[in-house]
């Protein structure tokens, strides 16, 4: 893996790890990575084979977001903040947005896209 494309992996990485929107598996995941590429750089192709394995289905589609807006982000965060959430997601979706744009999953979507497991 080249300099650039591991410190882009790095970086993300790093918002995997910090998120409050990220589940624990994908925390656990993130710092795995961490602790193999510190322990030996150049097993940074199969640990991030394996992160991505782990990162697969794992970021929030657009739907899934707007389904939260109109269910439990209700109770989660009240009738106005749901519906203000549930507009911008529905203009998010026909602007031709795939995924939930929160740090987790954008960085979550970002990795993926970038080593061919999804589109964008």
């Amino acid at each position: 893996m080249d300099k650039k494309t591991f410190d882009q992996v790095a970086e993300r990485v790093d918002v995997l790890i910090s998120s409050g929107a990220s589940t624990q598996v994908t925390k656990d995941a993130a710092q795995a990575w961490k602790d193999a590429v510190a322990a030996d750089e150049g097993a940074a192709d199969e640990a991030t084979e394996r992160l991505l394995d782990v990162l697969e289905g794992r970021p929030t589609t657009i739907d899934g977001v707007i389904a939260f807006a109109q269910g439990p982000a209700k109770e989660m965060f009240g009738e106005e903040a749901a519906a203000k959430m549930l507009e911008e997601q529905t203009a998010r979706k026909e602007a031709g947005a795939k995924y939930c744009n929160c740090d987790a999953c954008t960085a979550a979507s970002e990795l993926l896209a970038q080593f061919g497991r999804i589109e964008l």
